[in-house]
């Protein structure tokens, strides 16, 4: 196999375009689907954080995208990316005048489309069956018609890396043809997402030596390489990375542009987004995985909320003295921030930076009554790391706080259950389950008793608590909760175990989370809705 000669290492570039097709290639991820308004919201973040080019779908493809287009026009103000209407070559033995998915890229009013086509002999013919010569003519012709419509114009060099392994001479002839034909930017997809580092610096090196257009990569992570072969893209000269916002994408993803642009910018002094607007970063990254519908990764590089928690007390030791001693750069540069995360393992330096970051003065006795405290209690099964609600009212009480909103007398829940017919389609029997929660308080001097109802223990516990203080605490009808989780410590121990409840809440502003631990769910259950409660109304008369 002939190849081209790289010319060897060069220097990296001053500055690198960074294209996003989440809402194209990213959508195509299994469970995700995007609408209309979801993708105009998305645009409307990717151009706060200042990404280059946003491709936006495939104009004529579907409805969906055809709205998109249309009503990005006339509401999409970009000030900083750049809109592209993505599509393919021409058809085999087509004209390019008579070609639907050129004409509606031309329809898009869009000022840049980016093209793909086919670079690997294997594809074009077995795949088009038809022969390379036309296979270069296709991609000639609709570069050269697409640049006649006034548009600026992409080339996706498809599955370009197995392409030019199995056939150099081809590759590069595609590449050519697009070139001359007046391709913007020459981009090599790593389709199959195979490749490995070395093997993209090699051929991005030798296809950049070759040609005097910009080449640009865009690149998956079935590997598990994705960002460190965009990194290693860049080191051979590639000067656009084509990516999504954390990874999403088919298979296994896209190449994540988060730690893309994170790691050009401040490890390799590569100009990406706004230098003033990469503190944007973790704020973007967590808004387009809720409106995508994902859980933000909390072990996401540089924007998770674990990349900065710091859990062993040696790590939270030499972070008090030193910022540096533990963090690979300055969380506030990304938009994230330092966490101390307490846990059994916490030594007293870690409980001493948890105080002084909620405000709390703990006197040396104190501080050492906490750690002894969580470490007994961890070992009874919670798990205060992922509780920093329940830490903070536990270390609250050992500085001396009481909670002044009510002081519990008693509890009941009752459950009742009867049988029907109609909902099961299985077997036709129903269930129908009410349940009914007393509780016995006392606040503000008064003996108060209420009884709610609702489809659970928690529910109705809840909904008891609500009749019983939201009149003497308004802010508590402003906490709900958002998610519940239950899990069993002791399998073994069958219906007998210790469980662990887990409670997300919310006031509208903030979320927090509570924990309680028990043999008994219910109890377990109590306790962690209490301290959801006492915390939101803490906050809540800040």
């Amino acid at each position: 196999m002939s190849t081209v000669d790289g010319g060897g290492p060069r220097p990296l570039p001053a500055s690198v375009e960074i294209y996003d097709t989440t809402l194209r290639d990213g959508s195509q991820l299994e469970g995700m689907s995007l609408t209309v308004e979801d993708k105009l919201r998305v645009a409307r973040q990717l151009d706060c954080l200042g990404v280059h080019y946003i491709e936006g779908g495939w104009p004529g493809s579907n409805p969906k995208d055809d709205e998109f287009f249309a009503r990005a026009r006339e509401e999409l103000a970009l000030e900083t990316s750049t809109l592209v209407a993505f599509g393919a070559t021409r058809r085999v033995r087509g004209r390019t005048d008579e070609d639907l998915t050129l004409s509606n890229l031309v329809a898009s009013g869009t000022e840049v489309a980016c093209i793909v086509g086919k670079c690997w002999d294997y594809h074009v013919l077995e795949a088009l069956r038809t022969t390379l010569d036309e296979g270069v003519a296709m991609v000639a012709d609709s570069v050269r018609f697409l640049k006649a419509s006034g548009m600026r114009v992409f080339f996706d060099a498809e599955h370009f890396f197995d392409g030019y392994q199995d056939n150099p001479e081809y590759s590069l002839a595609v590449l050519e043809a697009a070139a001359e034909a007046g391709a913007d930017r020459l981009v090599l997809c790593d389709t199959n997402g195979g490749s490995l580092p070395t093997r993209v610096e090699d051929v991005v090196g030798a296809v950049v030596g070759y040609l005097d257009t910009p080449v640009g990569v865009h690149l998956h992570n079935d590997t598990g390489c994705g960002v460190a072969n965009a990194l290693a893209g860049v080191r051979a000269g590639a000067t656009q990375v084509q990516g999504t916002v954390n990874g999403y994408g088919e298979r296994t993803g896209n190449c994540n542009l988060v730690p893309i642009i994170a790691n050009l910018s401040l490890k390799m002094g590569v100009q990406t987004v706004p230098p003033d607007r990469l503190g944007r970063l973790t704020a973007v990254s967590h808004y387009v995985a809720e409106v995508v519908n994902f859980t933000p990764d909390p072990q996401q590089p540089y924007v998770g909320s674990s990349a900065f928690a710091h859990k062993a007390g040696l790590h939270a030791s030499a972070i008090a003295r030193r910022p540096d001693a533990y963090e690979h750069i300055d969380p506030a540069s990304v938009g994230n921030g330092t966490r101390f995360v307490v846990s059994e393992m916490a030594g007293r330096s870690t409980v001493e930076l948890k105080a002084e970051e909620l405000g709390l003065e703990l006197d040396a006795q104190a501080v050492g009554e906490i750690v002894e405290t969580l470490k007994k209690l961890e070992h009874a099964g919670y798990h205060f790391e992922v509780a920093d609600a329940s830490l903070e009212l536990l270390m609250r009480a050992a500085s001396g706080w009481v909670q002044p909103y009510f002081e519990l007398e008693s509890f009941r829940v009752s459950t009742e259950h009867r049988s029907g017919t109609g909902a099961r389609a299985w077997n036709e029997v129903a269930v129908e389950v009410d349940t009914e929660a007393t509780v016995k308080l006392h606040a503000g001097g008064e003996r108060v008793v209420a009884t709610g109802e609702g489809n659970g223990p928690v529910n109705a516990l809840h909904a008891a608590l609500m009749l019983a203080l939201a009149e003497r605490y308004p802010a508590f009808r402003s906490i709900s909760l958002i998610d519940y989780k239950v899990r069993v410590l002791d399998t073994a121990a069958g219906t007998a175990a210790v469980t662990r409840v887990i409670i997300d809440s919310t006031n509208g502003d903030r979320v927090w989370t509570t924990i309680g631990v028990s043999s008994n769910i219910v109890e377990a259950s109590w306790q962690a809705l209490v301290d959801s409660l006492v915390f939101g109304l803490l906050h809540g008369h800040e």
